[in-house]
């Protein structure tokens, strides 16, 4: 019910747009999650986004840096990533919630997605 894809390898500096396409029960969800988990750390909030009234919510870590929108046409969202960073190398997944709220930990999610992988090389 949840496709997340457009990982890769990425110099640093550079750019990725992640995808997240929706189906089912996770089409227009309370809101969407990204997060991301690298090797041997726990999995990180970074970012959600409400459908209802297309407000964003950002960890520090990324905040101006990454964007997400959506492209209701597609039933998808995305993330935008620029000013990539080694240390933004993980697996990225999308996720969904159903509960009004903001969710920033993985518990608080319903539905997710397989993770695409993002590393950014030096």
């Amino acid at each position: 019910q949840l496709q997340a894809s457009g990982g890769g390898l990425v110099q640093a500096g550079g750019s990725l747009r992640l995808s997240c396409v929706t189906s089912g029960r996770t089409f227009r969800s309370y809101s969407m999650g990204w997060f991301r988990q690298a090797p041997e750390k726990e999995r990180e909030f970074i970012a959600a986004f409400r459908w209802s009234d297309n407000h964003s919510y950002y960890a520090d870590s990324v905040k101006g840096r990454f964007t997400i929108s959506r492209d209701d046409a597609k039933n998808t969202v995305y993330l935008q990533m620029s000013s990539l960073k080694p240390e933004d190398s993980a697996v990225y997944y999308c996720a969904s919630r159903e509960k009004m709220g903001w969710g920033t930990q993985s518990y608080e999610y319903d539905y997710w997605g397989q993770g695409t992988l993002v590393t950014v090389s030096s």
